[in-house]
């Protein structure tokens, strides 16, 4: 899975151009039906364009990954396609944007944010919350899992998908995700973090997905992080995601409760 979009807060952590390259859209998936994913958010930066996904887990909050660049951007909810004007969309500036503390671009460790929206989301079909998950299970080896976004659907077309696309991919273990084959432990993938792609390849997500939520079984389970670039869908370059931790949860819970 390349993932992400608009990677860091400044040009020397361009994630998917510096560090080895890291990049995030989705690869071999296909477009959802409109409006059938509501609590994706699609981030704009501050030109206007595109740059992270995320998910709506309150009327007023969004989780995305802390790499995003969101300063002077929106967050648009309710939306299918970027650029078609569709009755569903809700636009919302960005009233505070909060980095986990300890987010390390470097590792890619702690690639988790928050976004305070300025006003509140009016919930409806097309724009619902989605549950942050009760449990903090590790999904195992083998757990078929998905993730959305509106990034690249090819390895060096820097062009977005202008509608959501969605893909099915299967979480690999850590040890295989940091062996020679692919990330040599350049970043360590580490229990904070879930490793997903396809054994044959061509199937991930890529640079423009980062932030979006990775589901299993349908429940959250992660946040789309990163991957190589220019290597999205490349069984030596399976997609990396934030995991949902206890501690991630309990940082989410305490944050909202204190803004």
């Amino acid at each position: 899975m390349g993932a992400f979009i608009n990677l860091s807060t400044s040009a020397s952590v361009i994630l998917l151009v510096v560090h080895g390259g890291f990049c995030v859209d989705i690869i071999g998936g296909n477009e959802v039906a409109p409006h059938s994913r509501p609590f994706m958010a699609l981030i704009n930066g501050s030109n206007g364009k595109a740059i992270c996904g995320g998910a709506l887990i309150k009327e007023d909050w969004v989780l995305t990954a802390a790499h995003c660049n969101v300063k002077g951007g929106r967050v648009i909810l309710g939306a299918h396609s970027q650029e078609k004007r569709e009755k569903e969309k809700q636009f919302f500036q960005i009233a505070k944007y909060i980095r986990h503390p300890y987010y390390c671009s470097n590792h890619k460790e702690n690639d988790i944010m928050l976004l305070q929206l300025k006003g509140r989301a009016r919930l409806n079909k097309a724009v619902q919350l989605i549950p942050l998950p009760t449990s903090v299970d590790d999904p195992k080896p083998g757990t078929t899992c998905t993730v959305a976004g509106w990034g690249q659907t090819h390895n060096y077309l820097r062009k977005f998908s202008d509608t959501l696309r969605e893909v099915n991919i299967t979480v690999i273990s850590r040890q295989i995700c940091n062996d020679k084959q692919h990330y040599r432990n350049n970043p360590v993938i580490t229990d904070n973090m879930i490793c997903a792609g396809a054994k044959k390849g061509g199937k991930d997500s890529c640079f423009g997905d980062s932030g979006g939520p990775l589901r299993c079984n349908n429940v959250m389970r992660g946040i789309t992080a990163f991957g190589k670039a220019n290597k999205c869908g490349t069984v030596d370059g399976p997609g990396v995601y934030t995991r949902l931790t206890k501690q991630y949860l309990q940082w989410i819970r305490k944050t909202i409760r204190g803004a």
